[in-house]
């Protein structure tokens, strides 16, 4: 095997497709927000996580000030809805740098949904909605983490097997590097080995 080392103070903001590149797959939270003059915005952003279970909270990353960071921290609400397959073209036109008086529900030929906890729409053809309110953001640089509890979160009964959303019927989408996405493509199970159990 044979190593490139890389020094990220000198890379700088260079390092950004090399870790793109390798941490993957990344889920997308398809975050939907209200301007203060009204303007239902929705954008994905691919660096998103689960970070907390009591409270339930989700963050994801704003590379740059962006419409959704900007209207997050205006109203202190947002809306996480589920890429799915079947909408990823619309996902990605919705990356676009739309003007900010632009909605991309219109733009991308999406439907609101009311949610029922916040102000921002849910994106009605996405099985998931997560309503979040703000908890806080937390800076680096040029990016900025946006912390949100979950208060209300609806799941389509379509995606549901055994009392819980299914793998196979949610159809998730990913992000990879460059120009990059990914199905889930394969799946297998594993049980978590107690300590027990495991050979001495």
């Amino acid at each position: 095997m044979t190593r490139r080392d890389l020094d990220p103070a000198e890379l700088g903001a260079g390092i950004y497709p090399w870790l793109n590149s390798v941490v993957v797959p990344r889920p997308i939270a398809w975050v939907s927000s209200r301007s203060p003059e009204g303007v239902d915005n929705l954008a994905p952003h691919s660096f998103f996580t689960v970070a907390g279970v009591d409270p339930p909270v989700l963050s994801f990353t704003s590379v740059g000030e962006k419409d959704s960071l900007r209207n997050v921290v205006a109203t202190g609400e947002f809306v996480i809805s589920l890429c799915t397959e079947a909408l990823i073209e619309k996902v990605n036109l919705t990356g676009t740098d739309f003007p900010p008086d632009i909605s991309e529900f219109d733009a991308a030929g999406l439907t609101r949904e009311p949610s029922l906890r916040v102000a921002p729409p849910r994106v009605a053809e996405s099985p998931v909605a997560a309503e979040c309110r703000l908890l806080q953001t937390v800076p680096f640089g040029s990016c900025t983490v946006v912390f949100g509890q979950v208060v209300h979160l609806a799941i389509d009964e379509a995606v549901l097997r055994d009392g819980r959303p299914a793998i196979d019927l949610l159809r998730p989408v990913a992000r990879l590097g460059a120009n990059e996405w990914s199905t889930i493509g394969e799946v297998s199970e594993r049980r978590r080995v107690p300590f027990r159990e495991i050979p001495a």
